[in-house]
């Protein structure tokens, strides 16, 4: 087997023996409006700092830019800016509606596409669609604040700025030359039918550093620093080489600080002559006195005024490297010493070639042409939102007067429990502009993707979250910026497994060391859930929030009325699958570690308690599982009053159905005593088998199933699962059952009256915040875990257990055959169907048959529930993305791989 280049870079740097990952896509899309820029206190983080405020006002803990670039540590970003001689100031960044200026919550409206990517960033590929009308920032806002939410959103191609091509296609794209040395290319289009003027700054400045601990006393420098083939930017910062971002020839150079405009956010006096905002207002305003004429300032722009006539592209060259001018090596010096000039492109090809044998890899045999693409554009974004992430609570608290820490009354301020914490990582985001900062269970499937491309940044990013400097000391893991202490469902354990599963089979042998520091965090973790969400000592767990938003009766983020509980069939589901995992890794460690026998019984036994605890032997009346429905079900308790089931019919009731794990036979032959063991506790208490799937009972290939269903309660859940009536969407399995759209579930409590009806794009109900959407729509990452269940099902029955699918069809297929179909659907979403349209953008003409437009793919949050077309964020490649991970695993395994072998989640990688 070869190994290509991109193979290649990638050892080398995590051999620490070439840093190719110094720079990379690190630079967030959306900085304003994020908790940690909320300063005053007094207002939400939306209205503490606003998008109009963005260009004047210097960010306090990271940077924000187009189509950019940046350092590991973000000292030093590189990005893109515009102007089309129509708008009231540069296009420096995206615009987006907040989550109270949206009808349905906070959503980017611009266009723009993550496009290629390689592990290393070798070979980057952006683009952005640019109106020369101008841009509708009051129209988008004022139209969306009138609409209710029983009406759509209103985004940026409702306003009509495309309807006549009147826009450029930007085109920005990287390679590396060496880890050092990064060539920028930007290929302006203009698709109009008549000539248009354009401006474009290529921008570099420092993070504002300003009172941070980490930087000593010196201030950086950008200056300006001519060649004899044009000019350059040269920036020097203690710590750093030098480096210096080159173009051809005499452009103005422009400079100023990045440093808040205080006159214009605050009505106060400046502290600097030269503001953040300098550049806007000498370009867009003419204020010749906004820029330094001395060439000086942490903020510097190239400045060039383009007019491409119609159909026409211009093609802009720069580099960003450590070669001073007088040092240029003969390698930069292409073509009689000019570094932007033919050569530039050679390299271009070469790492575009790189990246098309670095996909190949990965990319099954049996793909064809348009899954590999879409693919391949899910993995690019997903390699596109890593960012650089810096918060830190000991300061961050200090500064607002309420860290508990160093203050003897400090204020009420979110987020004070965790002043342990101190994050300055590269992490994978959901998304770059929806959510600029991380979401813990988000990250843990975000993993399963990343492990395809680069295995060990997936470890590392695991890893981050058990790092002292984010768990918490009780042993919760940090939710998101917004309320660290919100639960999140406990997917870590899971994910690691997988990831461990995934390096085993790829190279040989999993890494004991990393599994084993997992293992050990992951304990502390699981004690939180046990001592914390399990308030009766019931084995039954109150989860709260688990990331499922409205799903439900009520904001199970809040107190309910009347100090009622509400004991969750999806909390106590995600608990039975952490006890698999946990009992998984404990029995793979004790492989080479006697010490985690005692481990492993540990969470069998936790296990056996709380699968058995969601349907007890007797009357059925205080269970989570109905078995008239055939269902599971979140179940009230009132003081003083029997239960109630919460009879809805929802994701809630599918994750029992995840909790399923399947161990082949040998490793119990591997541990007898920990066999008598567990056989001593089935003796003492029978009654825990009674009803859930006997662990004892060997089927296909001697192995062993671990669930909370039987056969009799997996048939009819199902049953329920795979009807087009209820959750079988032609798309995929949908968060509630389409039952709901034609008979609304209505509950009475405390004279309130609450509803959940069936909705299949966006909710009409705000109760847990804007993004609130969970009430039909199709989600990517339980839809992956119903197909891992039902994967690891078929490992255990094999081909004699078969349903009818879809139910009421006549039609019965193996659980191999369903996984595959549902499979099949999710992936369709992005497939061009017998008329050339793609599920994804719905009625939307322009996406669907502009080729400009038609092939740039979108992943976006979540899917309408009956037609596929794509709703919430627009790149939600967090979790979304897994896509690539369907396409490849139903791409190349087959059904007798997996009743040989069993389940395996890697199934191709030709690097090692």
């Amino acid at each position: 087997m070869n190994r290509n280049a991109e193979h290649i870079r990638l050892q080398e740097a995590y051999q620490r023996q070439l840093p190719w990952l110094r720079w990379g896509p690190y630079l967030s899309e959306r900085q304003w409006g994020t908790v940690r820029e909320n300063f005053p206190m007094d207002k939400d983080p939306w209205e503490a700092f606003t998008h109009d405020q963005a260009r004047s006002r210097a960010y306090e803990w990271g940077e924000d830019g187009l189509a950019g670039i940046c350092d590991e540590e973000q000292r030093l970003c590189l990005a893109i800016a515009l102007w089309n001689e129509r708008d009231p100031f540069l296009k420096e960044r995206l615009f987006g509606l907040t989550n109270p200026e949206g009808n349905h919550g906070e959503d980017v409206k611009e266009y723009y596409y993550y496009l290629d990517n390689t592990p290393t960033h070798s070979y980057m590929k952006y683009l952005y669609k640019y109106p020369q009308e101008p841009f509708p920032y009051d129209q988008l806002l004022s139209t969306n604040r009138k609409r209710s939410r029983e009406e759509p959103e209103y985004e940026l191609i409702d306003t009509g700025i495309f309807d006549e091509d009147r826009y450029f296609d930007v085109e920005v794209k990287y390679a590396k030359a060496a880890p050092g040395d990064v060539l920028m290319q930007v290929r302006i289009t203009n698709r109009g039918p008549d000539a248009a003027p354009i401006h474009l700054l290529p921008t570099l400045w420092y993070r504002n550093t300003r009172n941070r601990p980490e930087t000593g006393d010196e201030k950086p420098v950008l200056r300006s620093a001519g060649w004899r083939a044009g000019q350059a930017i040269a920036a020097t910062l203690e710590g750093m080489s030098n480096y210096y971002l080159y173009c051809s020839g005499n452009v103005p150079l422009l400079f100023t600080e990045n440093e808040t405009n205080k006159k214009r956010i605050f009505g106060e006096p400046n502290e600097s002559k030269y503001v953040k905002d300098g550049i806007n207002d000498y370009v867009v305003d003419k204020k010749k006195e906004a820029v330094n004429p001395a060439q000086r300032g942490t903020k510097g722009a190239m400045h060039y005024r383009l007019e491409i006539p119609p159909g026409a592209s211009e093609v802009l060259r720069f580099r960003f490297c450590e070669y001073a001018p007088m040092d240029l090596p003969q390698t930069f010096q292409i073509d009689g010493g000019d570094p932007l000039a033919s050569g530039f492109e050679k390299i271009f090809e070469e790492r575009k070639k790189e990246a098309d044998a670095f996909y190949h890899n990965i990319t099954p045999e049996t793909v064809d042409e348009e899954d590999a693409q879409t693919m391949r554009q899910a993995l690019a974004g997903m390699l596109w939102t890593k960012q650089f992430y810096y918060y830190d609570l000991d300061l961050w608290l200090k500064q607002r007067g309420g860290n508990p820490l160093s203050s003897s009354e400090p204020k009420k301020v979110r987020n004070q429990r965790w002043v342990h914490m101190v994050n300055k990582d590269i992490i994978s985001m959901p998304d770059k502009w929806e959510y600029p900062w991380y979401a813990a269970w988000d990250l843990a499937f975000q993993t399963i993707n990343l492990a395809m491309v680069d295995l060990d940044f997936a470890k590392q990013q695991l890893s981050l979250m058990l790092r002292e400097t984010y768990l918490h000391p009780n042993g919760q893991l940090p939710a998101y910026e917004w309320n660290f202490s919100d639960v999140n469902p406990p997917v870590h354990a899971w994910a690691t497994l997988f990831v461990y599963s995934i390096e085993k089979q790829r190279r040989g042998s999993g890494d004991l060391a990393w599994l084993k520091n997992a293992f050990q965090k992951l304990t502390l973790n699981f004690t939180w859930w046990v001592n914390r969400k399990d308030p009766q000592d019931r084995n039954i767990f109150e989860g709260g929030f688990l990331g499922l938003d409205n799903i439900g009766v009520f904001d199970r983020s809040e107190t309910l009325p009347g100090d009622a509980v509400l004991e969750q069939a999806d909390g106590t589901a995600w608990m039975t699958l952490f006890c698999q995992n946990m009992f998984e890794m404990a029995l793979e460690l004790a492989i080479y570690d006697p010490v985690y026998e005692d481990m492993a019984l540990k969470f069998f036994e936790h296990f056996l308690f709380i699968a058995s605890a969601m349907d007890h032997m007797g009357d059925n009346k205080q269970d989570l599982w109905d078995d008239e429905d055939g269902f599971f079900y979140d179940l009230l308790r009132q003081p003083d009053s029997d239960p109630i089931r919460l009879k809805v019919r929802s994701m809630v009731g599918l994750l029992p159905l995840c909790a399923t794990t399947v161990i082949d036979g040998d490793i119990f032959r591997r541990f007898p005593k920990l066999v008598e063991r567990a056989f001593f506790r089935f003796k003492k208490h029978p009654e825990l088998l009674n009803r859930i799937h006997d662990p004892r009972q060997p089927n296909f290939k001697g192995r062993y199933m671990f669930s909370i269903l039987d056969e009799e309660k997996l048939r009819r859940v199902l049953s329920r699962l795979l009807d087009e009536n209820e959750f079988l969407s032609p798309y995929g399995i949908r968060a509630l059952s389409r039952y709901y759209a034609d008979h609304p579930y209505e509950f009475f409590m405390n004279e309130e009256r609450y509803v959940v009806e069936y909705l299949p794009a966006e909710s009409d109900s705000g109760m847990f915040g804007g993004n609130s959407n969970w009430r039909g729509p199709v989600w990517f990452p339980v839809n992956t875990l119903l197909l891992r269940a039902l994967l690891q099902f078929y490992t255990y029955y094999g081909d004699d257990f078969k349903v009818e699918c879809p139910t009421g069809s006549g039609h019965y297929l193996t659980l191999f055959e369903v996984s595959k179909e549902i499979a099949t659907r999710l992936i369709r979403l992005f497939r061009r169907d017998e008329e050339g349209r793609r599920p994804v953008y719905g009625d939307q003409e322009k996406f669907q048959r502009d080729p400009h437009f038609h092939d740039h793919l979108l992943f976006y949050e979540y899917f309408h529930g009956d037609n596929g077309s794509g709703l919430g964020a627009s790149h939600q490649t967090g979790w979304t993305g897994l896509v690539a991970f369907l396409i490849q695993l139903f791409g190349s395994v087959t059904a007798e791989k997996i009743l040989e072998e069993g389940f395996r989640p890697a199934t191709v990688y030709r690097e090692e």
